[in-house]
């Protein structure tokens, strides 16, 4: 408990600085793409987490690293807010940080964050249909479909929102009738 909200006490300020920063130079988008591609680089790589978050590592080594994988692609507004993380001593948060700044992007632009997890990759009409459920759901202006596999759910979907759980998979309608079977016997 104390550890997260020491997270919160952290990462919020960031996360709310960034976005700020963004706002005021009309850049909450263009950080949005930069911020979700470092985002999916941080989840695919531990060893770069490990790095990051190693306090033997240096300073200058680290903002290195952060200069690289930025490349030119990355606004330097947000290459210089990786650089102050850098000299804070705060990359550990970075990706807390950054998951907070898309959720105030996502409220910002009243964009609700579906979490799908499939048996099998979604195609394009599941995608809209998914879509138009969690918009009907959020009364949101639009749905941002994050997709998980899981090879257990044997067909059918999980969609979270928020706090609220749709299970629309076949394992949970088996839990679900066997739940019924034992109330019943």
């Amino acid at each position: 408990m104390k550890s997260s909200f020491l997270n919160a006490e952290i990462v919020e300020p960031y996360a709310e600085a960034l976005m700020s920063l963004a706002q005021s130079n009309n850049l909450t988008d263009r950080f949005g793409e930069d911020v979700r591609s470092l985002v999916e680089l941080l989840e695919e790589s531990q060893q770069l987490q490990g790095f990051l978050g190693n306090p033997i590592i240096t300073t200058e080594d680290k903002k290195t690293v952060l200069r690289k994988i930025g490349g030119g692609g990355t606004h330097p507004y947000l290459r210089n807010f990786l650089m102050l993380l850098a000299d804070k001593k705060r990359l550990i948060f970075l990706e807390g940080i950054f998951q907070q700044y898309l959720a105030l992007l996502r409220e910002l632009n009243q964009t609700a964050l579906a979490e799908v997890t499939s048996a099998t990759e979604l195609t394009e009409a599941q995608r809209q249909s998914i879509s138009d459920q969690v918009k009907a759901m959020t009364n949101a202006q639009s749905v941002e479909i994050k997709t998980s596999i899981d090879p257990d759910l044997i067909g059918g979907v999980i969609i979270k929102v928020g706090s609220q759980v749709l299970d629309a998979s076949l394992r949970g309608q088996l839990r679900r009738l066997g739940m019924n079977l034992k109330g019943a016997a």
